[in-house]
């Protein structure tokens, strides 16, 4: 009699993540008119608000011609951090009836909802930076490559935040409030409205601990044809996501082993 074919366990893996993909999208979107369309045009719209409203007030931009492309670069890839950061925290409490299914581990929906946020956003930047580029606000990237390498670093900040702050919420719900009065100042002081080298050298040193400024930095340093940050430092960047991501997935073992 021949044995059973074993089947890939990659592709096993892969193909529950896909169908944890669409699950999400439904529950995410399903309920809302136009589904995912409105969620990428909602924050388009929503940005593009904010950047006419903050143009009345700083005209010129600190680095290039155009306030609207100056102020993208920083609140676009704010808001993926700060969606990766907020949604990834209640992502076991919303997916608790699916692990009990054998086949579905906790990181598979941590990295469903992740890659639906990551690709939400992609075409939420594409959809901003092309409409700017078709009305004159903005050229084409200078280095593509290093606005990606940027948007993918801030992309893995957000989700060893999220994962972090997902086990502390399971531990201490309270911890959803706390969490958002704790970080809302990081709008204020991750780059969005400046650029560090303007800062003198007491206060960009002080700064330059925000992970987040780094990245922003960089989607910059890739956009602008002429701009070169003293501030970005891409070795202290990656170290940060670095030790984030074992603590986020160190705790979530942690956390599962004591639960099972």
């Amino acid at each position: 009699m021949a044995m059973d074919k074993v089947e890939n366990p990659f592709r096993v893996k892969a193909r529950v993540i896909a169908a944890l993909v669409l699950r999400e999208s439904r529950v995410t979107f399903g309920s809302v008119k136009m589904g995912y369309f409105w969620a990428i045009f909602e924050p388009v719209l929503g940005t593009a608000l904010l950047t006419l409203i903050f143009s009345f007030v700083t005209r010129h931009p600190p680095i290039g011609t155009s306030f609207p492309l100056f102020f993208a670069t920083g609140i676009l890839t704010f808001q993926l951090y700060q969606k990766l950061s907020s949604s990834l925290m209640a992502v076991f409490e919303a997916n608790r009836g699916l692990m009990a299914y054998p086949l579905v581990k906790e990181t598979d929906v941590v990295i469903a909802r992740f890659l639906l946020i990551v690709m939400t956003y992609l075409f939420i930047f594409i959809i901003f930076f092309a409409g700017l580029i078709l009305i004159g606000e903005a050229g084409f990237p200078r280095r593509l490559d290093q606005v990606i390498f940027a948007i993918a670093a801030m992309a893995l900040l957000g989700l060893g935040a999220g994962l972090t702050n997902a086990i502390i919420f399971l531990l201490w719900p309270t911890w959803r409030r706390i969490e958002a009065v704790i970080t809302r100042p990081l709008f204020f002081i991750s780059g969005i409205f400046f650029i560090p080298d303007l800062f003198p050298p007491h206060i960009r040193y002080w700064l330059s601990w925000n992970p987040m400024l780094h990245a922003i930095d960089w989607v910059r340093v890739g956009y602008y044809p002429n701009y070169r940050s003293s501030t970005l430092d891409l070795g202290y960047l990656w170290l940060y996501i670095g030790i984030l991501l074992v603590v986020a997935f160190g705790a979530e073992r942690l956390y599962r082993k004591h639960q099972y």
